[in-house]
């Protein structure tokens, strides 16, 4: 799929991996929808990148809101033809601490965002695109969803996180052959360590010990490398069905 030809729903596109994704698309002529909760940050992103991009105020876990958001999307572009989805929450809770056994209220949260709320967006996004007409390579959309190397190796406090992203990594592939039939392609990417807002309050010397795990190279990831991959997904129209590590060769211990 040429990336001038795209139009883009990016969750989680106000900052983070979805912002870089959005700069990316709309760098290389997509028209971007950033989907986020963050207004103040989502508005200021859509005035950087100018005409082709726009941002609704959606919460991934509600239909209605989704809904909202899908409907301003096509009144502005005409049309979906990709969806990225990075919208999600990490905690660190054991299963059985000091506290006693982890909150199920806690781990159902994590689970909604991360996992029910890609699939609510993609589901409504990819009855949008089977509505397009095919481009020469019979496509009329890819969805791209975020899983993590936490999904292989999860570490001690993100049962509920690894859990989350292990329901990624399991659904890319029935989804992808569930919408091969209308044109539309499926993968995932699962980021190591990013340095996101999540990693930006931890400090140089807990970023350095973490960078040090990384087999090579000795950093921790790039919001624009993220961004890359996703461009990289959407104009190779052979990549299907698969989740992709993008981790530097990590294995967490």
């Amino acid at each position: 799929m040429k990336l001038d030809e795209t139009i883009a729903i990016v969750t989680g596109g106000a900052s983070g991996l979805g912002g870089a994704t959005a700069r990316n698309f709309a760098a290389g002529g997509a028209k971007v929808a950033i989907f986020d909760l963050n207004r103040e940050k989502g508005e200021a992103l859509a005035a950087e990148l100018g005409e082709n991009a726009r941002f609704f105020e959606v919460n991934v876990t509600d239909e209605s809101s989704v809904q909202k958001g899908i409907a301003g999307t096509l009144d502005a572009f005409g049309q979906i033809t990709a969806n990225v989805n990075c919208a999600g929450i990490a905690i660190g809770i054991k299963t059985l601490g000091k506290d006693g056994a982890h909150s199920l209220e806690t781990f159902k949260k994590v689970i909604d965002i991360n996992l029910v709320g890609s699939f609510n967006v993609l589901r409504l996004a990819a009855a949008e695109m089977a509505k397009n007409e095919p481009n020469n390579e019979g496509e009329r959309g890819v969805i791209i969803n975020t899983a993590s190397v936490a999904a292989y190796e999860g570490q001690k406090g993100q049962a509920a996180y690894s859990a989350s992203k292990g329901g990624i990594v399991g659904m890319t592939l029935p989804i992808s052959r569930d919408l091969a039939y209308n044109g539309i392609r499926v993968c995932s990417i699962a980021p190591g360590l990013f340095f996101t807002p999540l990693f930006e309050g931890l400090g140089e010397e807990v970023v350095e010990s973490l960078s040090a795990q990384v087999t090579f190279p000795k950093r921790l990831g790039r919001p624009e490398e993220y961004g890359a991959l996703a461009r990289t997904i959407v104009q190779s129209p052979y990549m299907n069905g698969e989740t992709v590590r993008l981790d530097g060769a990590i294995r967490l211990p």
